[in-house]
């Protein structure tokens, strides 16, 4: 019969950090990477969310998809308010050995809206808490390497309404302006929902209805964080 290590389960390790947020790094798409140690797998998901209860919802998934995997641990950190609240859980390995330390990377490495779920498979062999702790961080870390780091800052969700005529004109202003184009709907009016720093914001509002089109109308929806520049 195969043993893998047990201890106490350090169950959701949680803490709320409050700051002023105007900007953080998340990544831009999700990933799964694996590592093998002395023949324990260690599957790392790392997963774009926005918020708590999404958390819970790839926790619950991961757990569906490997049901016959002996540890799912986890670690998030999302940004709530002006608010950043971390969580994580070694789920049932020994105190400390998988969620802190995976807690610990997403922290160092200063993302944010992210969850990482590392699935171990054991091997038959045991690893001690210094190798648990060295394959969920080495795990966590390669699933970060092989993303994309964005940056996103405070900015608006704006609704620029205008008659369909207009649509070409609007399109090639956005595009030549590197603003991101959300969706489209096409009513009486055709209302294109794009995102806005502020900044970008002041200029469109400015430069828009004098340089392109005056007939049209410039709404902000919502305030939100959006995506501004991206690091390999």
């Amino acid at each position: 019969m195969n043993f893998d290590e047990r201890g106490n389960s350090h169950r959701g390790r949680r803490g709320v950090i409050q700051i002023m947020i105007e900007k953080f790094r998340t990544i831009k798409h999700n990933t799964c990477e694996e590592i093998v140690e002395k023949k324990s797998r260690f599957i790392a998901n790392l997963i774009y969310i926005e918020n708590e209860e999404q958390a819970q919802d790839k926790i619950k998934e991961i757990k569906k998809k490997y049901y016959d995997a002996r540890h799912n641990c986890y670690a998030y950190r999302v940004v709530e308010g002006d608010s950043i609240i971390q969580r994580s859980s070694d789920d049932g390995e020994p105190s400390g050995t998988a969620g802190a330390p995976m807690l610990n990377i997403l922290e160092k490495n200063e993302i944010a809206n992210v969850i990482v779920i590392v699935t171990r498979y054991f091997g038959g062999i045991l690893l001690g808490t210094g190798g648990l702790v060295k394959a969920y961080s080495e795990a966590t870390q390669k699933s970060i390497e092989n993303n994309q780091i964005i940056e996103k800052e405070n900015g608006y969700e704006v609704r620029i309404s205008s008659p369909y005529e207009n649509i070409k004109k609007i399109e090639y202003f956005l595009k030549t302006n590197n603003i991101t184009i959300l969706n489209k709907e096409f009513l009486d009016n055709v209302n294109i929902i794009v995102e806005l720093s502020i900044d970008d914001y002041k200029k469109i509002t400015q430069e828009f209805p004098k340089n392109v089109i005056r007939n049209l109308e410039i709404n902000i929806e919502k305030n939100r964080f959006i995506s501004k520049k991206v690091r390999e």
